[in-house]
């Protein structure tokens, strides 16, 4: 007991010493072992990689795929005030609350037979996120910690993985060390706090308090040389790195011509998606972006186009944007959300959880655009044709990107997990 007492004694002067000596502050916390599975090497699941980099757009909130991606144009008491439009596809039809996106439709894939177990937000959204429902015991990784996990950072000096806006559910490393976790960026437009030092404050200074919390950290990093506390020091050291890094400059929106800036659209989710198309750009390999809320109980037919207007603007600006500059190609667009809206109108003119059938998105990373996969029945209201488990989803980006689908990796409990599951990849949609 008092050597654990001492342990978190010695963490609380740490964390207390970082914020005195370095002028910054953290979250991370001592991440658990992960081991790889024994005769794990070689997977006969393997794939190569049609896609380098992730932006992933996450709907906070459950978007409704009948007032989107899914219409149902014969059953005007389903559709309420939502009216279907043609897109540059022929055959292809969604709601007109996204014109836009219509005319981008031959770069997408809107898979419409998505299905999930979990009908509540938080629940949904970690199942979205991880592939695993939520457990007291365990904390799973994220998409991007997993890339990380298994591949290299694009570029050395910035972080491997950004979530750009206000989610603090998102799973981030789960139970892999604490450098996989992503850096997290409320506002995309003050790009990233506290890197910069006061004048007064010179690199001489900075570097005698460095050296300073080191000589103080030594004795316990060499009495304790296991991984997580090299981790601990490792993120010091990424910190330093970007701090130092001339690739800061990616998080600087200013430096994008005002024309481009305001076709993304001025609100926090256009700006953010022009700061993931940055990011990707400059080497960060998995951006999030989340946007919501999408929980219409209330108003629907009033709530659904205003955020369908600021969604038509950013995604498909940004589907053009990576277009034009050669990089939609080796980057997956993904657009998810953890379940869909009902059928039936409520009281209130709005629509309620609906798990057994939505819709998602996937763009560019050698997917083929201009298809629809799976269908729900007439009503939207339950996935019949091809339908969609939330692991089939995640499994198609872990294929994309060349994460070996049935890698065996251990959690501090000794339980064996891999990417996404069970998760089978809808490998048809990709030529």
């Amino acid at each position: 007991m008092n050597s654990l007492r001492h342990d978190l004694s010695r963490r609380s002067f740490v964390s207390g010493a970082a914020k005195t000596f370095l002028g910054v502050s953290t979250a991370a916390h001592f991440a658990p072992r992960v081991i790889a599975a024994p005769g794990q090497g070689a997977s006969p699941l393997k794939q190569a990689a049609t896609a380098r980099n992730v932006i992933y757009l996450y709907m906070n909130g459950g978007m409704s795929h009948l007032d989107t991606f899914d219409p149902k144009p014969e059953k005007t008491d389903i559709m309420g005030l939502t009216k279907v439009i043609n897109t540059n596809v022929d055959g292809i039809r969604v709601s007109n609350n996204i014109p836009l996106i219509a005319r981008q439709m031959d770069k997408l894939a809107v898979v419409r037979s998505m299905m999930t177990t979990q009908g509540a937000h938080e629940q949904g959204n970690y199942y979205q996120h991880t592939s695993y429902t939520m457990r007291s015991s365990i904390r799973h990784p994220s998409m991007g910690a997993w890339l990380q996990k298994f591949q290299d950072r694009g570029n050395p000096t910035l972080p491997g993985s950004v979530m750009i806006g206000n989610d603090s559910r998102h799973p981030g490393a789960g139970f892999f060390e604490s450098r996989f976790a992503p850096l997290m960026i409320n506002d995309p437009e003050s790009g990233i706090n506290n890197v910069k030092t006061n004048q007064w404050f010179t690199e001489e200074r900075f570097a005698s308090r460095l050296n300073t919390a080191k000589q103080l950290d030594r004795q316990f990093a060499e009495t304790y040389n296991v991984k997580n506390v090299r981790a601990y020091a490792d993120m010091y050291d990424d910190a330093l790195k970007m701090m130092k890094s001339e690739e800061l400059k990616a998080f600087d929106l200013s430096s994008e011509p005002e024309k481009l800036r305001d076709k993304y659209g001025s609100d926090r989710f256009g700006q953010g998606c022009l700061l993931a198309r940055r990011l990707v750009e400059n080497g960060v390999r998995f951006v999030e972006v989340s946007f919501g809320s999408w929980d219409t109980h209330n108003a629907n037919f009033t709530r659904v186009p205003e955020l369908c207007d600021e969604l038509d603007s950013a995604l498909s600006t940004l589907l053009q944007d990576l277009e034009s500059r050669g990089m939609l190609q080796e980057t997956l667009v993904v657009l998810a959300t953890e379940f869909g809206r009902t059928p039936e109108i409520n009281a209130n003119d709005g629509r309620d959880h609906h798990a057994r059938g939505f819709s998602c998105l996937l763009a560019g990373g050698g997917i083929r655009g201009g298809q629809v996969y799976g269908a729900t029945d007439d009503s939207g209201d339950e996935a019949t044709v091809n339908p969609v488990t939330i692991p089939d989803f995640n499994a198609t980006i872990a294929y994309a990107l060349g994460i070996p689908l049935d890698q065996v990796l251990y959690s501090p409990s000794k339980r064996p997990f891999t990417v996404a599951d069970k998760g089978k990849p809808l490998t048809s949609l990709f030529g």
